[in-house]
């Protein structure tokens, strides 16, 4: 007995961790009571891990969508330097797109057209061979119908064998393809391509030229502004555009403007064309490309200038007159509008205005030049068209008149008048500001002498 309490003998104990049975001593202390090993906290110590796991997996959590959130933040604030050092190099202007950067638009309508096909009026089809045709009355379906109209009307579609179907497709194609410009939208196109079909009937072109130059000046006519993108040349020239670049800063627009042309002509759902040979194709191609490139405004003087030697010696039987001809006639019809009514060639105005001063803006805040006449600040309708209409508009016409007598009441009278009434309105406008001006300066003049006799009270 006395042996057997006096032996330290040490007592065990199995405990269950973690689905494995272990054997664990025990010891008793000096006071009696079982000293507990470490092993015995086990329990508290998984429980305590177990809570030091959990909070780290939520701070884990926690810094994960922190993360994503950086990471967030990183991909807009990227995005928003590459949109700042593209506007710096000027590449994120939307004439820089990659030629065309809406494909889809080229891709012709394989179905039959769906487009209504309008029966014209008597009324509307001797209207439509007028100047005076009011183009803000119709929408684009009845447009499109209007143009179809012009291609039977003038023998194209038969003298070319053009198929109907084809007509229809490439005339839809033509619309897809104009921007949604203030100015230099489809209903453009619409208007100068019937100003050229009045000018066809006026002058008895159909007479006096061969189809294929009839086929010639009002297929330009329809394809001249193809895909504008509302900026000028001046703009892409100054800006380095794409499409600067890639003409050599020569006529970029109207360049761009006969791709595509002939861009939509390479589908053969909608060449109109498919039917002529190629060598007739040939010339017929180079003649729009010439007179689409001649309705750059840079080149006016010297257009002019090259028909004003020819033009008393004119000879129709001369090839290189009647392309000067034809350059001319498709530069009167680009900028025609002033010949129409007023209440049809106002709106045209406040559509450019428009134009340009998106452009003048979008100009100041890349520090590009300004054009005065552009500017919105500086420019007022009068002004804007008194100087277009004395030197540019009535020389050229002018110049028409002489080959074409008949035409001056018609086209040139109504410019007269619209010069006059510009001028009147700009006298309007002149005396308004004096009288404003009067004004400020009395008020001014009041307010000092008011000033005065108030210190003197003092």
């Amino acid at each position: 007995m006395g042996s057997s309490s006096s032996t330290y003998r040490p007592k065990c104990v199995y405990l269950d961790i973690d689905g494995r049975i272990q054997k664990h001593s025990i010891q008793s202390n000096t006071c009696g009571h079982w000293t507990v090993n470490r092993v015995f906290k086990i329990n508290e110590l998984k429980t305590e891990v177990a809570n030091h796991l959990a909070m780290l997996e939520k701070r884990v959590e926690l810094e994960g969508l922190k993360v994503a959130e950086i990471e967030k933040c990183k991909s807009d604030i990227k995005k928003m330097r590459d949109e700042m050092a593209a506007r710096n190099s000027r590449t994120n202007c939307p004439c820089k797109y990659s030629f065309l950067d809406e494909n889809k638009k080229l891709i012709p309508r394989r179905d039959v057209p769906s487009y209504p096909k309008y029966i014209l009026s008597q009324e509307t089809i001797e209207a439509l061979r007028k100047p005076t045709f009011d183009v803000w009355l119709w929408e684009p379906n009845e447009m499109l119908s209007c143009l179809e109209h012009m291609y039977h009307d003038l023998g194209l579609v038969k003298d070319f064998k053009i198929n109907p179907i084809i007509l229809k497709r490439w005339l839809l194609c033509i619309h897809d393809n104009y921007r949604n410009n203030p100015f230099h939208n489809f209903r453009h196109c619409f208007c100068v391509t019937q100003m050229m079909y009045s000018m066809i009937s006026l002058c008895s072109l159909q007479v006096k030229l061969p189809q294929t130059d009839i086929l010639m000046l009002m297929t330009a006519s329809v394809c001249h502004d193809l895909d504008h993108p509302g900026y000028n040349n001046t703009y892409q020239i100054n800006a380095q555009t794409e499409l600067a670049v890639r003409y050599n800063d020569i006529s970029p627009l109207e360049n761009h403007h006969c791709a595509v042309a002939f861009q939509i002509f390479a589908q053969p759902e909608c060449n109109i064309f498919s039917n002529i040979d190629q060598e007739q194709f040939k010339r017929i191609r180079q003649g729009m490309i010439t007179l689409i490139l001649a309705t750059d405004m840079a080149r006016h003087a010297e257009i002019l200038d090259s028909f004003k030697e020819i033009l008393d010696n004119f000879d129709y039987s001369n090839e290189e007159h009647v392309t000067q001809l034809k350059m001319v006639l498709i530069k009167c019809c680009d900028i025609s509008n002033e010949v129409r009514p007023m209440e049809v060639a106002e709106p045209w105005v406040d559509c450019l205005l428009e134009e340009y001063f998106m452009q003048s803006d979008r100009e100041k805040s890349e520090g590009l030049p300004v054009a005065p006449f552009m500017d919105r600040d500086k420019v007022t309708k009068p002004t804007a068209q008194i100087g277009f209409l004395k030197f540019v508009l009535i020389p050229m016409f002018e110049i028409i008149t002489k080959l074409f007598p008949v035409v001056e009441e018609v086209l040139l009278q109504p410019l007269w008048e619209s010069r006059d009434r510009y001028e009147q309105l700009k006298q309007i406008d002149d005396t308004m500001k004096e009288l404003q001006k009067k004004k400020n300066e009395s008020l001014a003049s009041e307010g000092r002498e008011n000033t005065i006799m108030d210190t003197k009270i003092l």
